[in-house]
């Protein structure tokens, strides 16, 4: 055999190999989509996540052959649930459904029923715990998310935690902490007005005790008002 010959025989043989693993490959997914699926396991972030939902998904899956629930249509079944920020979800031979999930971890409340998370994403989800509010246009829940963690470091010498912060369509900050004093931090970069109020607040708090807002919109200063003094009780009339 010439070697122009032989070299054609093996590029040959090559292609062959490759279709028959190509077809054994497909014959096997071909078998495992066709098992019904016995057993649906939930691994990762499932602490958050309700388990009488797991189980009512897992139970409408049961049974099913894997093609009759493409893996796509699944996931995102799972991503409807609670809590789900993601999941992933593969079958595991000879008749398992693995599903993993990533919860949301919630940082603030939003409104009435929906919640911020760490990553500044708004989701729906039932939570008891005291949570900061967060008060905004819908669009910029990333960005106070991420500008959160900043106030609330340097607010800590204050010694109250952030309440609320809020972010008007003007972009003009406000923070309300758990005192109820109330900081304005206007528009733009706060982060030196914020720090120069937080540095002169010793003498604020021995100069105004009941210091209820603060207007930090000031080039070199601040702004505060005080609560109204509680009026005298009067002696009530005797009657002549």
């Amino acid at each position: 055999m010439s070697p122009r010959a032989a070299q054609v025989v093996r590029a040959a043989a090559g292609v062959l190999a490759i279709v028959v693993l190509a077809g054994g490959g497909w014959l096997g997914w071909d078998t495992l989509a066709r098992r019904p699926i016995a057993e649906v396991r939930y691994t990762g972030e499932t602490a958050r996540v309700a388990a009488a939902d797991l189980e009512r998904l897992a139970a409408s899956l049961k049974g099913r052959e894997a093609r009759e629930a493409p893996l796509e249509s699944v996931r995102e079944a799972v991503r409807r649930l609670p809590w789900v920020r993601d999941c992933s979800v593969r079958l595991r031979f000879p008749d398992t459904l693995e599903v993993r999930l990533e919860a949301h971890q919630p940082l603030a409340r939003w409104d009435e029923a929906r919640l911020v998370s760490v990553r500044g994403e708004i989701f729906t989800a039932s939570y008891e715990a005291p949570l900061p509010r967060f008060e905004g246009p819908d669009e910029a829940a990333a960005e106070m998310a991420r500008a959160y963690g900043a106030i609330a470091q340097v607010i800590g010498p204050i010694e109250s935690p952030l309440a609320k912060l809020g972010l008007s369509r003007r972009r003009a900050w406000q923070v309300t902490l758990a005192s109820g004093l109330t900081l304005e931090l206007g528009r733009g970069d706060f982060d030196a007005r914020l720090t120069r109020f937080v540095a002169m607040w010793p003498s604020v708090q021995a100069s105004a005790p009941t210091v209820t807002h603060a207007d930090l919109r000031y080039a070199n200063g601040f702004a505060i008002r005080e609560s109204a003094p509680p009026k005298p009780a009067t002696a009530p009339r005797r009657k002549a």
